[in-house]
């Protein structure tokens, strides 16, 4: 293993890059020599993004995406190929929590709902961003990965996504399926030098996640329950997504890492 920038002459789409984890990843990407097509919905902060990257020396631009829109994610991945004519790396990051829309500081230790007060339309709506949301991005991305000859796909999951809790079960549901969804692309594109793995994050202090470590009750059990003493920071994903991406895990793939603090050790 020679030191130096991981990822030189790679290309990447990051989803969910205009904050937090993604956008923390898609910097790592850059930093690391990859050029770096970041998506999202968050227009202007995934343009700021994207200028930091490119003032710091970087090669990186944004494009919006809905994760949810299959001709959005044949659209990314079409102009992307045209523009650096190959595509070697999918990091999808894109996730919504399921908490109230403008919640700032979460009341209790619950995170969303409990079941029985779930609806339809919620529970829709988190499978749709987090599970098919991965769906399309990998299925979009494979026949230019192939035509690259291989790639790396990184899945962010959650430790939610491996064991239970108190309540917001479609997320727990949506995130067991990108876990389960990803050993079996896996398997089914090793043949193509195309690796896909999963990351399962514990409480990183991200825009999503930090109403719950503000809360009063759930900050407080959430850091009790972290052996390492502290919340998450997106570097320490973003890490983990730099080495699945690098050539150092080129025979990983159909693993899940998890970065958590020690949680699930207990």
């Amino acid at each position: 293993m020679q030191p130096g920038k991981r990822l030189v002459g790679k290309v990447a789409i990051v989803s969910g890059g205009a904050s937090g984890i993604g956008a923390e990843t898609a910097r790592a990407f850059a930093l690391h020599g990859a050029s770096v097509v970041l998506c999202d919905v968050q227009d202007d902060l995934g343009q700021a993004v994207a200028r930091e990257i490119t003032d710091a020396g970087g090669i990186a631009e944004y494009r919006p995406l809905d994760v949810c829109s299959e001709d959005q994610w044949m659209a990314i991945v079409a102009a992307t190929e045209k523009t650096y004519r190959r595509i070697d790396i999918l990091g999808n990051i894109a996730g919504i929590s399921g908490r109230a829309a403008g919640m700032t500081v979460q009341l209790g230790t619950i995170a969303g709902v409990a079941l029985h007060e779930q609806t339809l339309e919620s529970w829709n709506r988190i499978i749709a961003v987090n599970a098919t949301g991965t769906f399309l991005g990998t299925k979009s991305v494979i026949p230019a990965m192939q035509r690259a000859g291989g790639g790396s796909i990184i899945n962010i999951s959650s430790i939610c996504g491996i064991i239970g809790s108190f309540a917001n079960a479609a997320y727990h549901a949506s995130k067991g399926a990108v876990r389960i969804f990803s050993k079996s692309a896996a398997i089914q594109y090793a043949k193509d030098q195309i690796r896909v793995n999963s990351i399962h994050p514990g409480f990183v202090d991200t825009p999503m996640a930090r109403p719950g470590l503000l809360g009063n009750e759930s900050g407080p059990a959430r850091m009790a329950a972290t052996p390492l003493g502290r919340f998450g920071k997106p570097s320490d994903i973003a890490m983990g997504c730099l080495y699945l991406t690098s050539d150092e895990a080129a025979w990983v793939t159909g693993s899940e890492l998890v970065i958590d603090g020690g949680m699930t050790a207990n």
